[in-house]
């Protein structure tokens, strides 16, 4: 009996040095991940911030050259005469002095939401195609939702043409808010709407509850006072 033990193959465990050298690189995987992740995040808040500030500076640029408001903008015939980019199907805007677009145009593209984003990119402020109309005007934000505006009131009454993106993450629009106005969600140039998950959500007239404190766990529309 004694013989048949000594001939089988004894087994062995790990050492604690071995298992805590282990967990320590899970540990740094983990932590690599996290980071690699908080790093993508911060990319995107900051994307969206050039965006918004963009936006606003592409509209400013193009009143200061052409004397009217990007999607305002009038007649198609004159527009046209401008060049080939703006192409025969570039539309016109009822030259009012104000971009129309109703808060449940935002993410729509309808009214003049379509032709403020194609007449900037007709002038070169913008990249991209004017001929895309409609919901295709709209530009993407790198959360997979839209970039939209809107001229009509919302939350506490802000008034004025507005920039809003959809689907921002509750940690990424405090960041965004942060970064552009006072933090708060009901107050100053930046307003907020919670939204719904992978949802396109309208921006409202509503201030954001709670003295408009963001919560990590909702998505929201998020909409900058140009």
């Amino acid at each position: 009996m004694k013989d048949s033990f000594r001939g089988m193959q004894k087994q062995n465990g790990f050492t604690l040095i071995e298992i805590a050298i282990v967990l320590v690189i899970i540990g740094l995987l983990v932590g690599g991940v996290l980071q690699g992740q908080e790093l993508i995040e911060n990319s995107r808040v900051k994307q969206v911030v050039k965006d918004f500030n963009g936006t606003s500076a592409a509209m400013l640029a193009y009143q200061d050259r052409y004397g009217r408001l990007p999607g305002d903008d009038g007649n198609a015939a004159a527009l046209a005469a401008r060049g080939a980019s703006w192409g025969s199907n570039q539309l016109a805007g009822n030259v009012n002095g104000i971009v129309t677009s109703r808060l449940q145009d935002t993410f729509n593209g309808a009214n003049e939401n379509d032709n403020f984003w194609r007449q900037l990119r007709a002038s070169g402020f913008l990249s991209g195609d004017p001929a895309d109309a409609g919901l295709l005007a709209l530009p993407v934000n790198p959360w997979g939702g839209l970039l939209g505006i809107t001229d009509a009131l919302m939350g506490n009454g802000l008034g004025g043409l507005k920039v809003c993106a959809s689907q921002v993450p509750g940690s990424a629009a405090i960041a965004i808010d942060n970064q552009m106005d006072d933090g708060s969600g009901a107050t100053g140039r930046v307003r907020a709407t919670v939204g719904v998950a992978s949802q396109n959500t309208i921006p409202t007239n509503v201030a954001l509850a709670n003295n408009g404190a963001y919560n990590e766990d909702n998505v929201y529309s998020v909409c900058y006072r140009m």
